[in-house]
């Protein structure tokens, strides 16, 4: 006879958010959500056996948790993390398994109902700073060197749905992170560069009009030494050059490995559908399709062939 125990789990629900061509996106993303809990049951042999997957998928939104297990386990990290746009502390965290394990970091979020989430998540681990507000490119580095970070702490994940660029930019002049999780507008293929230029006031309006191409991360790999070791659809992974000792990636191999080929990213990504032909168009043919998909932001983004 089969024996059944109770599995708890947690279902973040989304709240008020308008219909837009990427609602079904907004459901899966950091929203002002509340937890819902509920019982189910299942054989004793499907929990134990399930055991490696959830510990894998539990927090972070694809695979980016066994990622970063993965690269760490491969130099001596310093065990100190930073989580810009941190949400609740646990929806689809890349930080919460390294908190977890004892790392030191700060964690950082400006929505008020998300940063209470993330306080009460973080009040089990003494290491954890926390910081309420906008991050700029004027304010990061301040934010870090109040947080005790070192120059060169182990982990930093960047998804802030804006001016990732200009904000990693102003970092990177004076931190030099081990690992680097920066999440790209993956509907932008190489070698097209595009970011969203820096404004104070920027928020992001849950269209396809947010971040940076990875040909444009691209840009601040090669200026400061950094190369890629895998994407994850929309998350990026680099390392500085002097602790990635194995072959590198090229963007280009990286966007094609990462998304381009993953078998199930239409499945996954859905809201994409509208921007599939930017996959197949021809460098400027592109730049013009997305001039026109994003007209209503000019003058607010740069857009150029590698």
């Amino acid at each position: 006879m089969t024996r059944w125990a109770p599995l708890r789990y947690a279902e973040r629900m989304s709240q008020g958010s308008r219909p837009t061509v990427l609602a079904l996106r907004l459901r899966s993303l950091r929203l002002k959500r509340r937890i819902s809990h509920s019982v189910i049951a299942v054989p004793v042999r499907t929990c134990i056996g399930s055991l490696r997957f959830l510990r894998t998928r539990r927090h972070s939104r694809f695979d980016e948790e066994s990622t970063i297990e993965r690269l760490v386990a491969k130099a001596d990290f310093t065990p100190f993390c930073v989580d810009v746009a941190a949400s609740d502390g646990t929806t689809m965290s890349n930080t919460l398994a390294l908190f977890k394990r004892g790392w030191a970091g700060l964690s950082v979020e400006m929505d008020p109902l998300l940063f209470r989430d993330l306080a009460s998540t973080h009040v089990r681990f003494p290491g954890s700073a926390l910081s309420r507000g906008r991050v700029t490119p004027d304010n990061i580095c301040g934010l870090l060197h109040a947080a005790g970070a070192p120059r060169e702490f182990g982990f930093l994940n960047l998804d802030i749905d804006g001016y990732d660029f200009f904000v990693l930019e102003r970092l990177l002049q004076e931190f030099r992170p081990s690992l680097i999780c920066a999440e790209i507008n993956e509907k932008i293929p190489p070698p097209l560069k595009f970011t969203v230029t820096y404004d104070p006031a920027y928020t992001w309006d849950h269209s396809h009009f947010y971040g940076q191409s990875i040909s444009q991360l691209d840009v601040l790999c090669k200026k400061h030494a950094y190369v890629f070791v895998a994407l994850e659809y929309n998350n990026a992974f680099v390392m500085p050059q002097e602790v990635w000792l194995e072959q590198a990636l090229t963007a280009a191999e990286a966007y094609r490995i990462g998304y381009l080929d993953q078998q199930d990213r239409k499945k996954r990504l859905p809201w994409n559908a509208d921007m599939e032909p930017l996959l197949t168009l021809a460098p400027h043919a592109a730049v013009e399709f997305l001039r026109t998909a994003f007209s209503a932001h000019e003058g607010h983004y740069t857009l150029e062939v590698e």
